[in-house]
């Protein structure tokens, strides 16, 4: 069984429409966050890759589903672990609940890049870090 990250998010008003509803774009900021807080539990940060290796992680795409809406003051779980790897890439899987009841699943993609924009291989160290949050399916 793979490890997950869990990111917890309080929905405040600034997140919501006039019905008090979350805004669809604002679950890809929750996301974001989860990404950027599974990272800081690895000891990295966004900073730290691009100063050390030279190199940045960018959304290549996103596939979301949204299955029941979230609402103010709603406490969100967002559980996020890497569904698959290659050597420049991984796709992370991130699935947001409130409480038990599934509410949003989002499969991005994401890439390692150089300075010039050109995909780069992972470094060793994160990926590593990374291998206890492979899902089961994938081949190390």
């Amino acid at each position: 069984m793979h490890k997950n990250f869990i990111h917890k998010v309080k929905v405040y008003y600034e997140d919501t429409d006039v019905g008090g509803v979350v805004y669809y774009a604002n679950y890809l900021n929750f996301l974001e966050r989860a990404r950027t807080e599974a990272i800081y539990s690895l000891g990295l940060s966004n900073k730290k890759i691009k100063d050390d290796f030279n190199a940045l992680i960018i959304v290549k795409s996103c596939n979301i589903q949204y299955k029941k809406p979230a609402y103010l003051e709603d406490e969100l779980s967002i559980r996020s672990f890497v569904k698959d790897i290659t050597k420049t890439s991984f796709s992370m899987m991130q699935i947001v609940s409130r409480k038990e009841e599934v509410i949003t699943e989002a499969l991005v993609h994401l890439v390692f890049i150089n300075d010039l924009g050109k995909p780069t291989k992972i470094p060793d160290i994160i990926y590593e870090n990374f291998k206890p949050y492979f899902c089961d399916s994938i081949k190390t």
